[in-house]
């Protein structure tokens, strides 16, 4: 199986330079899938240096024509969520300095924001490429309350898509990954994952004091990774949380762009399904997001044809209103 990651975008005659650089646009015209992909061979190691022969991507079964490629280090607008929770109480100092790792490791170009839940969500730094501010952001003495996770999951991928000015999106949450607290139910926030662009990855430090519940959290963050085409990770011990923030940082930054316009333009609702197949001199693995639902912007009725709304869009049913975003007053 192969191993790459996905994020989608909608656009139109969208030039390779233009990735990380604009605004992502909604024209009314034929639209383009973007998958963000990290490949890897049989060791695991990251494979960096295939053209664009080398993929095919399929959607629902059927081979669809490349028409974008690149493989540099383009930039990413970028969240991390950390759990703040009671539950999180002896862990979080650790998985603070694991975040900051990640930060460092990061594109310069890269712009971040920090989100700190328990009970309740709060984007405690916007978007920033100043290290000095994120890492004032992150310290945090007061882990108390509850586990919204999946609320923190919906304000994360709202603020990436109103705020975020790069093509490529991801969100990091570091929990326990027992939620306790959200008002979302796990039906909606894995249908608003197939609306959005942003890959979502976990490292989760989920205890074993009740077996069932550590395995109903980790099957929560399994489905949500799967479906974006991120990566879950569960550190043995919370040292090895830094080498994974690397790890993630290396993959973020190695990842090719590949592009495809759809041979089915209808904004039906439908959802399509995506694999992505590499091949070279040895066997290559591909990780990518299951898929995504074909659905027009807000404001719009569903059309048919190649009528302009990005696949990945985040709908206003799944992820609600933008203009709840808030930020702390901190």
């Amino acid at each position: 199986m192969t191993r790459v990651t996905a994020a989608l975008i909608m656009g139109t005659g969208l030039a390779p330079s233009a990735l990380g650089q604009q605004r992502p646009v909604f024209p009314t015209e034929i639209g383009v899938v973007v998958l963000d992909a990290t490949v890897r061979n049989a060791r695991g190691e990251l494979v960096t240096d295939l053209d664009s022969a080398a993929f095919t991507v399929y959607e629902n079964g059927r081979a669809q024509p490349v028409t974008l490629f690149r493989r540099d280090d383009v930039p990413v607008s970028l969240g991390i969520a950390l759990d703040n929770s009671g539950s999180m109480r002896g862990k979080r100092a650790a998985l603070e300095a694991a975040a900051l790792t990640l930060v460092r490791a990061s594109n310069p170009r890269d712009e971040i924001f920090v989100l700190n839940f328990a009970d309740k969500t709060s984007i405690d730094v916007p978007f920033t490429r100043d290290i000095r501010v994120l890492e004032a952001g992150v310290a945090r003495v007061d882990s108390i309350g509850g586990t919204a996770l999946r609320d923190a999951i919906v304000t994360g991928e709202k603020y990436l898509t109103a705020r975020g000015v790069h093509q490529r999106k991801a969100l990091l949450v570091v929990t326990d990954g027992i939620d306790n607290a959200s008002e979302l139910s796990s039906e909606q926030v894995r249908e608003g994952a197939k609306r959005s662009r942003a890959v979502i990855h976990f490292i989760g430090v989920l205890g074993d004091e009740d077996e069932g519940r550590v395995k109903r959290g980790r099957h929560e963050l399994h489905e949500l990774a799967e479906e974006t085409g991120g990566l879950v990770y569960y550190p043995r011990t919370l040292e090895e949380a830094g080498a994974i923030a690397l790890d993630l940082a290396r993959q973020i930054r190695s990842q090719y762009t590949i592009g495809y316009s759809p041979e089915n333009q209808g904004l039906d609702g439908s959802y399509r399904r995506i694999r992505v197949v590499a091949r070279g001199h040895v066997r290559l693995s591909v990780r990518t997001r299951a898929g995504y639902r074909a659905v027009p912007p807000e404001g719009q009725g569903r059309q048919d044809g190649p009528s302009g709304a990005s696949p990945g869009h985040v709908s206003a049913p799944a992820l609600g209103d933008r203009s709840a975003i808030k930020e702390s007053g901190r």
